[in-house]
């Protein structure tokens, strides 16, 4: 996805913003404790520790082996599991999770990705569990494969494989980017879902 070579630079980046301020608007939306979230794509692993401070048993997974190894080190006193999936498929991630959480990540799959991906992501949420996304809107940063992706196209997706849409917002970037905005989506997990029917 283009983020080994500057990994060090992003990772300072985006620890200097606190969990609090970029995900304020999944804080309603946060599962009761105790409560199992899956950190799909978490980079530096600023929102695994947030979220293994507050009691829930994370795991994080990071296709990046630069980000990864970061996120280890600086999270090493944190309560994280870490593993090295990636999507769309998650070969490897197990059981279910009551917050499934994709911050940053949904605009790096194309459209057939995204069909396979929301599918296994609706498969590993809890029946009452939510599934967080942000998608990014703006230039494409050079070396980085990115789709245009919007909140109307992942809401009828999610709404496929069973996720019934609970938060829809926009946000401006906390990384202070003038030409870059988020669409935020939490959607809630109504039953289990096979190829697409609840």
């Amino acid at each position: 996805m283009g983020y080994g070579e500057d990994a060090e630079a992003l990772a300072c980046r985006y620890e200097a913003v606190a969990f609090e301020e970029v995900h304020g608007y999944l804080l309603p939306w946060l599962p009761s404790l105790p409560g199992r979230v899956a950190d799909i794509g978490a980079g530096s692993g600023r929102d695994a520790a947030a979220l293994a401070a507050r009691g829930y048993a994370v795991v994080a997974v990071e296709p990046a082996p630069e980000l990864r190894r970061i996120g280890q080190r600086l999270h090493a006193d944190a309560a994280i599991a870490w593993g090295d999936v990636a999507l769309p498929a998650l070969t490897g991630l197990r059981g279910s999770f009551d917050l499934v959480l994709l911050s940053a990540v949904w605009m790096h799959l194309d459209e057939q990705e995204r069909v396979e991906a929301m599918q296994r992501v609706a498969e590993l949420t809890a029946p009452g569990g939510c599934v967080a996304m942000s998608l990014r809107h703006g230039p494409v940063p050079a070396g980085r494969r990115i789709f245009a992706v919007s909140a109307a196209e992942t809401v009828t997706l999610a709404e496929r494989f069973g996720l019934t849409v609970a938060h829809r917002g926009e946000e401006p970037d906390q990384l202070g980017r003038a030409d870059v905005r988020w669409s935020t989506l939490v959607f809630r997990a109504q039953h289990r879902t096979v190829g697409g029917r609840t």
